[in-house]
């Protein structure tokens, strides 16, 4: 085996770097208890380095510069270090409620600012509301991640009336929770560990 094989076979084995994203930056939100809980299962599992990624850490403005301008320094600093972090992950678990039948704003307004970083990588998640359980928001995700050139995994976690869901950090339904959460989790493995070697193969383009 050459040496250039040999980094191959050892860039496809490494555990996948997992981003966990926290999609609401509302007052009260439930999202960083979903989250915490999520990335302790993905953890668990074996298969990933995680990251979480909570946005209400990276304030990015509703106005976007023109093609060929800039944004002042303070929110160049904060692109740059968001998108550097969406770069590095090899795989995405978006945790979102749903507003008004559809995702976050701030989500979406992240998703329009760092948009290249996420093609030819999977994308699951995770949703939480009342009676929907955020079910909306996702099927609107799934076509945004569509046109970013994502993967889409088609398991995922919903928590309908998640006040009541949580007992504390964790779910009442721990069992069946972490169940759900390991097949989603073994679904990103197949797709990051396939893509990942794609990608070393062959650099997607858009």
């Amino acid at each position: 085996m050459t040496s250039t094989e040999t980094l191959a076979a050892e860039q496809q084995s490494a555990p996948l770097e997992l981003a966990v994203i926290v999609g609401s930056v509302r007052d009260g939100r439930v999202g960083p208890t979903v989250a915490r809980w999520f990335a302790d299962e993905a953890r668990t599992h074996g298969g990933f380095h995680v990251d979480v990624i909570d946005l209400l850490d990276y304030p990015l403005p509703l106005v976007i510069p023109a093609p060929g301008q800039f944004a002042d320094p303070e929110t160049t600093r904060i692109h740059e270090a968001l998108a550097a972090r969406i770069a590095a992950a090899d795989a995405y678990v978006i945790v979102t409620p749903e507003y008004n039948h559809t995702l976050p704003a701030a989500l979406k307004n992240t998703v329009d600012w760092v948009y290249a970083e996420w093609a030819a990588k999977p994308v699951g998640f995770v949703s939480y509301g009342g009676m929907s359980g955020g079910l909306r928001a996702v099927e609107h995700l799934r076509h945004i991640v569509a046109e970013l050139h994502g993967v889409t995994v088609r398991e995922s976690l919903s928590f309908h009336q998640v006040w009541e869901a949580f007992d504390g950090d964790l779910p009442r339904d721990r069992e069946g929770s972490a169940a759900a959460a390991k097949g989603m989790l073994d679904r990103l493995v197949w797709w990051g560990r396939t893509l990942r070697a794609a990608r070393l193969d062959r650099p997607y383009e858009r």
